[in-house]
């Protein structure tokens, strides 16, 4: 289980479990989520939200995976830009961490742009 900071005074947070990131694995929801600029705002994370609701409103929201995600963390009331920004992080450094048998050692760091 991780947690997510979702606010920048670190006041209000998220937790976030290896289910939920092996979902935003499954679904590719981060691809071509972040602009060029890299910098994830709130039209960002409404682009994900609409990503997600046209997902759940297919096949593929019958999965339950994805409908826990959306209630835990996307449609979670703490979350906003600066969560979102926070769990792209995390999700990065999860995935890096699973390539670990690749020599991969690359670190994602707030500040850093995504693409």
């Amino acid at each position: 289980m991780y947690k997510i900071q979702t606010n920048s005074s670190g006041t209000r947070s998220i937790e976030i479990s290896e289910e939920h990131l092996q979902t935003i694995e499954d679904y590719q929801l981060f691809r071509d989520l972040i602009d060029s600029n890299g910098y994830v705002d709130e039209q960002v994370l409404d682009k994900l939200k609409f990503n997600i609701r046209s997902m759940l409103e297919s096949d593929a929201g019958k999965d339950k995976r994805l409908l826990d995600l959306c209630l835990d963390v996307i449609y979670h009331s703490n979350m906003k830009a600066f969560g979102l920004q926070q769990l792209v992080l995390l999700f990065i450094n999860w995935k890096n961490q699973g390539n670990g048998e690749l020599g991969m050692t690359k670190r994602a760091i707030q500040g850093t742009p995504f693409n």
